[in-house]
């Protein structure tokens, strides 16, 4: 029997688009994963992977993941003491920051290395937020990203005004443009984090989640 895939409810993201993605994929690829919502520690530290959504303000974020109670240390004892497999969405992606600079400085989790900071595309006419379909550049061989290059017009689904600047270029997986070059999935060992949407994108959010649950880092 495949464990548990658990998508943590802080009170903010997707949960029920994330839940019914992520479940679609275990049923498309013939896996046998439970697909849980929670906010409990415990289930999340006993997780075989796990998943952090987010949308709204990084400090918001980060302060509603505090607020469950044992929470960040059960988050830090699973994924960087044992290795457990985690993927971030949009904001969950941008938690594994050293810091976030909306609206003040803000302490992320420290899993990559760098900064969150406001898109600043270089021509004008670009709004913010940066809102609609882009095309991915892979740069990474990643196993999470295997394959998504077969899909014809791979496009995935974007929502953010901020984006995440990592110190180390290697920990940039993909890439998209948006009047500048903009890390649109991110990690490094266990960990893996995507700006855009999957649970939005159709058959590249699919399989990139299928890829999650059969990743074995």
């Amino acid at each position: 029997m495949s464990g548990v895939v658990a998508i943590i409810d802080y009170g903010s993201g997707n949960l029920r688009s994330a839940e019914k993605a992520i479940a679609r994929a275990v049923h498309d690829g013939g896996l046998a994963n439970a697909v849980v919502v929670t906010s409990d520690a415990e289930v999340v530290r006993g997780a075989e992977r796990i998943v952090l959504p987010g949308v709204g303000a990084f400090a918001d974020c980060m302060n509603g993941l505090r607020a469950l109670d044992g929470m960040v240390e059960a988050l830090n004892e699973a994924v960087r003491r044992r290795g457990v497999p985690f993927l971030g969405i949009c904001v969950g992606m941008q938690l594994m920051a050293t810091r976030g600079l909306e609206h003040g400085a803000h302490a992320g989790l420290n899993w990559i290395q760098g900064d969150v900071v406001r898109l600043s595309p270089g021509d004008p006419s670009l709004k913010i937020p940066h809102m609609g379909w882009n095309s991915l550049t892979l740069l990474s061989r990643h196993p999470v990203l295997a394959h998504l290059d077969a899909i014809e017009d791979p496009h995935v689904y974007f929502v953010h005004s901020y984006r995440l600047q990592p110190a180390q270029r290697s920990d940039v997986l993909a890439d998209t443009d948006y009047g500048a070059s903009i890390a649109a999935v991110v990690g490094r060992d266990n960990v893996v984090g995507t700006q855009f949407h999957p649970e939005k994108s159709q058959a590249v959010g699919l399989k990139l989640l299928e890829n999650f649950v059969r990743w074995r880092p």
